[in-house]
């Protein structure tokens, strides 16, 4: 491919960064404006006209599916494979490290990583033997806490403690990291910190890698967090040169450790060129233009302003809804229409600010028979029984793996109970072993007896049999055996239901990924075994499941950052719930819930509707919210407000999302949406919702003792309040 090629199909902007002089540079990117083939076209730049290697190129992305995507969409760019090129996550690159420096980094050459219900169950079992109530101090938090410090950079001797519950919560993180140590296990987040450290330490290794790497690139900058960007500008160093893609407007994951100040502080320590794009390849004008609206009530921004070539488009279409049923309702109807007209359903999408409020919309859809998908639903490797496969794989590569011990020991059920365990446990402490040492030591000291000793003594002679076992089979017939002589498949095939039998398939289905993985060339894994699991933690989260059917699609506002749809539903969109309440008492929250709208306008290629509802009852309450502040920033000649006009009349003027809306009437029962009215049986209540017509006509009333009742109108004899 000659120049020419590289840069046609471009626009003036996208041309400028794939051919910028080498330098650092920060192009700032807004929706649908194409940043990801400005970095596949620029890496074949750099490779085409700089002449650069494929070695010396460093491409760093937040998912393990954008990073597939990338590859692909370079070796197709080029006409051929990039063997050398590192391109990857944040922790898939700095895991490769860590592998490839195992000894440097103090760790071992089967080092597995733990997962957040690992983590977890690591420390549930260290405040037990701290004596530390459970029910006060949850692993979750005390593991978000650690995540969150590691995210910063910080072990526990960085940290001052300045009362007595961040002293304890410093103490669980300081024996939490020595039972990781010396088990040999990494989390997530200590993948890049412990990268950080190595490179830091061993200045021989950084003048390699920072030599080697003479191009990076980094995606999605405003998502990284601290320690992300201490690693990318060491690892940078001053000669290397580094392209940033980022959109300070779609920073959206700040409740994670993502600093959006490091795009500022980017161009900062580097004197980088900033150019930017802003041609719009996605959603209409009219849309497009009520976005750069919204988002400009922001203050701080680095500035830009999208625009586009396409069609004005409609205007975006707000609907009041009287309650949540109501909503979902007219959502419903929409999508139906949708359908009849010849679209299909998974060019549509609902998006929401709080994954409760798909039950209303997911009953709707139902009663219409409508299929749907929730996007991000349970991931394949954190499903029960593959974990539990995965933790016998697991203990089998590596004996200090306590994680993946105390997940199998007693899976399935073989006799080995809390007061086993507790021996066990209380040996490793004392002796500073691993729980699979101990339960040796504990054994040859004689301090377990009886069907115990039996248990654990089987248990270990199980491990050690299948390690023979597989060591000379092929990846899929390993986890074959691992699964069916441990017992797991006999376990879950004695199951009842269509419970059990989805998690035979499960584990037939892991055996097939076993069949069909392949250990990358070009990295240092001393098994396929080794590698999968490997593969099998950085993947886990990402993957999303077939669909071989036509659905809609549900999922949060944070879950549609990247994607995008024809047909778009915002839901809920009114004060307490979007903006939520909480971004009203911190600093900077509101402003991020902007940017939260942002991206889910920016979702839409051609219609948006936004809904909001005068009450809706979640978690059990009922709320009377106003809509949004969010809305009062679109501007008029963007938007329509919708009347129904079938069984439901609204006053024509019922005022611009006002704080109340106006009863509907139903026009059969004489009733009104709201309304309190008086039942013989049940009592007081209040009319939600109404649906046919004449005789067959039926009313919802939430009653005030009984709840929510649904009466044949003819029959219910209702007096008005």
């Amino acid at each position: 491919m000659d120049v020419s090629e590289l840069l046609d199909g471009l626009n003036d902007k996208q041309r400028d960064a794939v051919a910028a002089p080498l330098q650092n540079m920060l192009v700032l990117a807004g929706a649908g404006s194409g940043k990801t083939r400005v970095l596949v076209h620029r890496i074949a730049w750099l490779m085409q006209v700089e002449q650069a290697s494929a070695f010396s190129i460093f491409a760093v992305t937040f998912t393990n599916k954008a990073a597939k995507e990338m590859r692909a969409r370079v070796e197709a760019t080029l006409n051929g494979p990039v063997g050398g090129m590192w391109i990857g996550t944040f922790h898939g690159l700095a895991h490769r490290m860590l592998r490839a420096h195992h000894r440097e980094a103090k760790l071992p050459e089967s080092f597995q990583i733990l997962d957040s219900d690992d983590q977890q169950r690591m420390i549930r079992r260290l405040l037990k033997a701290m004596n530390i109530d459970e029910k006060k101090w949850p692993p979750k938090q005390l593991s978000w806490y650690i995540s969150a410090r590691k995210d910063e950079g910080l072990r526990p001797k960085d940290i001052q403690a300045y009362d007595v519950n961040e002293q304890l919560m410093l103490n669980v993180y300081s024996a939490y990291q020595d039972a990781c140590d010396r088990a040999g296990l990494v989390d997530f987040a200590e993948i890049l910190l412990r990268c950080y450290e190595l490179l830091q330490q061993q200045p021989t290794l950084l003048r390699h890698y920072q030599q080697r790497f003479r191009h990076m690139l980094v995606d999605e900058f405003q998502d990284t967090n601290s320690i992300q960007y201490l690693w990318l500008r060491l690892l940078a160093g001053s000669d290397n040169n580094i392209m940033i893609v980022g959109d300070d407007d779609q920073s959206i994951y700040g409740w994670r450790g993502a600093k959006i100040e490091n795009i500022k502080r980017f161009l900062d320590d580097f004197n980088a060129e900033t150019i930017r794009l802003e041609q719009n390849y996605r959603s209409t004008a009219t849309i497009l233009k009520a976005s750069n609206a919204l988002i400009e009530n922001n203050a701080e921004r680095m500035g830009k302003s999208l625009w586009t070539d396409g069609n004005q488009g409609e205007p975006i279409s707000i609907y009041a809804a009287f309650n949540e049923l109501d909503e979902a309702r007219f959502v419903v109807g929409k999508i139906k229409s949708w359908l009849q007209a010849g679209n299909a359903l998974s060019d549509s999408a609902v998006l929401y600010r709080n994954n409760a409020q798909s039950r209303v919309l997911e009953e709707a859809l139902l009663q219409e028979g409508l299929k749907y998908r929730i996007y991000g639903g349970m991931r394949f490797f954190e499903r029960q029984e593959i974990k539990d496969a995965l933790s016998y794989l697991r203990i089998i590569s590596n004996r200090n793996d306590d994680a993946a011990f105390e997940r199998v020991i007693n899976t399935p059920a073989r006799g080995i109970g809390d007061k086993t365990l507790s021996h066990i446990r209380d040996c490793a402490r004392h002796e500073s072993l691993s729980l699979w040492d101990a339960a040796k030591a504990v054994l040859a000291q004689k301090h377990l007896a009886g069907r115990a000793a039996t248990a654990v003594t089987k248990f270990i002679e199980l491990v050690e049999q299948l390690d023979d076992k597989i060591a000379e089979l092929e990846l899929a017939q390993q986890a074959q055996t691992a699964i069916e002589q441990s017992g797991l498949m006999a376990m879950y095939q004695a199951e009842k239901g269509e419970k059990g039998r989805a998690r035979v398939e499960n584990l037939e289905e892991l055996i097939s990924a076993c069949g069909q993985y392949e250990l990358p060339i070009d990295e240092d894994f001393t098994s396929p075994l080794q590698g999968f699991l490997a593969y099998t933690s950085l993947e886990a989260g990402e993957g999303q499941a077939d669909e071989h059917e036509d659905a809609v699609q549900m999922m949060t506002l944070h879950s549609a950052k990247g994607l995008e749809f024809p047909l778009v539903f915002m839901v809920g969109v009114e004060e307490g719930m979007f903006p939520s309440q909480q971004s009203n008492e911190e600093s900077g929250r509101l402003e991020e819930e902007r940017r939260l709208c942002y991206v889910g306008m920016t979702r839409a290629m051609d219609k948006l509707y936004i809904s909001h509802a005068e009450s809706r009852r979640l978690y059990g309450q009922e709320k009377h919210h106003s809509p949004s502040r969010f809305l009062r920033e679109i501007p008029e000649d963007c938007m329509e407000e919708i009347r129904i006009k079938t069984q439901i009349s609204r006053p024509a003027n019922s005022g611009r999302f006002s704080p109340s809306i106006s009863h509907a009437t139903f026009e059969d029962s004489g009733f009104n949406l709201g309304q309190r009215v008086l039942h013989a049986k049940f009592g007081a209540g209040t009319v939600l919702n109404y649906e046919g017509a004449g005789a067959q006509s039926r009313i919802q009333v939430s009653f005030d003792d009984v709840g929510s009742k649904w009466l044949v109108t003819a029959y219910a004899r209702l007096q008005a309040l």
